[in-house]
């Protein structure tokens, strides 16, 4: 959060300044950030604040962004993030939202995203867009489970 503020801020200084130049720039896009080799927290902060932006054209509401830990020696932090998962899609996500899952380990990141959707009525996720990065092999996993949904699937493959 404190990452977007500054990011906010920063945007704000350098507007008016931008705004004056009579020249229009052609619009340059940033060199992705790598994906983390660790389960360091900050570390995917900024890599999912890179990508999951790539993939908002068109949604309207803030992101709603997993990030699933890979750390063995602490069990319930994914069991709470999983219990998360599933109480957002059950209670509904409405059109025009993400819903992005990373994590360092792409088969516990596409499990938990199986586990979330396990129970979704079908087509009643209209309008909703649901990004896996991770990798290929679990992607049409990944597919199988949300786009009965009626949901947008949309792989990323995190590099």
């Amino acid at each position: 959060m404190k990452l977007m503020n500054t990011l906010a801020l920063a945007a704000c200084l350098v507007l008016p300044l931008a705004a004056c130049k009579k020249e229009e720039a052609a619009p340059v896009e940033a060199a992705p950030v790598a994906a983390p080799t660790t389960d360091d927290k900050a570390a995917w902060q900024a890599y999912l604040s890179d990508q999951v932006p790539r993939h908002m054209d068109g949604i309207t509401n803030q992101p709603y962004v997993y990030r699933v830990p890979a750390n063995a020696t602490d069990p319930e932090e994914y069991n709470r993030l999983l219990d998360k998962a599933k109480m957002d899609v059950a209670r509904g996500i409405v059109k025009g939202n993400i819903l992005a899952y990373a994590g360092l380990d792409p088969t516990k990141t596409a499990d938990l995203v199986v586990a979330a959707f396990e129970q979704v009525t079908p087509n009643t996720m209209k309008g909703v867009r649901v990004v896996y990065i991770g990798d290929q092999a679990n992607s049409e996993r990944v597919r199988a489970a949300v786009e009965p949904a009626g949901v947008e699937y949309v792989f990323a493959e995190a590099k």
